[in-house]
């Protein structure tokens, strides 16, 4: 099972390394998908200043569901099926194309950063500013990485790598430094909701460079079929947490902040509806 050093074009996988593959996409698909319906479908469970964070979220999952449906597609043509069940799965004329994750990527980590400020609901000018750096920095870290994704040489995935650590560095120093000062106006109950909501990001865009590291780090395990599989493995299990975990993490927050604001939205009442009765005429009595 050879492969270039990028050690992305590996030549062939074993039937039980492409089905962990196929199944994981398989999953991420799913998860995307019935998150981003439920968000959508839980919007009034929410006051309305809340709403877009939710609206966000489900851009979010609902992007990186085509994305996923086109990276199964495409690794499904690249190891097309052999002659029996458990043959090899051999590298067809079709590569596999990382770009597809990339571009999902530019896409969706700018907007997990907008739906994070969105819930908070700060002042206009308050969220402003933090987009203005933060959307920018997400962006830049994401293009720096992609050379580095699909680099011939390790010395130029290690570079890479380490330009696309700045601008990720800055967003730290963004979300841990500045926003602190925005948390104090915040709820007691929400600020814990917050600094767990931040720590969990953090924790969960780690594991983006070290699945990045792995053919830099090499050897039987980490290189070679074994490493493009725990990669993959990485990448989708991240995806589903940062985008369909996070996401329900961001409706709590906005279902806390609710309810403390309107007690219509209390865990112990049901969603609002409607009015149908006109402003200033009394309901209609049997």
């Amino acid at each position: 099972m050879n492969a270039d050093v990028s050690g992305i074009h590996i030549a062939s996988l074993s039937a039980s390394q492409f089905a962990t593959v196929y199944n994981l996409f398989s999953l991420v698909i799913a998860s995307m998908v019935f998150t981003a319906l439920y968000l959508l479908l839980s919007q009034g469970r929410v006051a309305p200043r809340y709403r877009n964070a939710l609206v966000v979220s489900a851009i979010v999952c609902g992007i990186a569901s085509y994305h996923y449906f086109r990276i199964f597609d495409n690794f499904k043509a690249s190891y097309p099926a052999g002659d029996t069940v458990g043959a090899v799965h051999n590298l067809s004329n079709i590569e596999f194309n990382e770009a597809y994750r990339y571009v999902d990527w530019l896409l969706t980590v700018p907007l997990i950063l907008v739906e994070t400020i969105a819930v908070m609901a700060l002042g206009r000018a308050a969220s402003r500013s933090l987009l203005v750096k933060l959307v920018p920095a997400s962006a830049l870290m994401i293009v720096l990485g992609y050379p580095g994704e699909i680099a011939a040489g390790m010395g130029s995935r290690a570079l890479w790598g380490t330009l696309s650590t700045i601008p990720f560095l800055y967003i730290l120093y963004v979300l841990f430094i500045e926003l602190t000062s925005s948390l104090d106006r915040q709820p007691h109950e929400v600020r814990t909701t917050i600094k767990r909501l931040r720590a969990s990001l953090l924790a969960l865009w780690c594991v983006y460079p070290v699945a990045y590291l792995f053919p830099i780090i090499g050897g039987e395990f980490f290189g070679g079929a074994n490493g493009f599989v725990l990669r993959q493995a990485g990448y989708s299990i991240a995806d589903i947490l940062a985008k369909a975990a996070y996401g329900l993490v961001i409706y709590k927050v906005a279902r806390i902040k609710s309810g403390l604001e309107d007690s219509r939205y209390d865990d112990d009442h049901d969603a609002p509806a409607p009015s149908r009765d006109r402003p200033g005429r009394a309901p209609a009595t049997a």
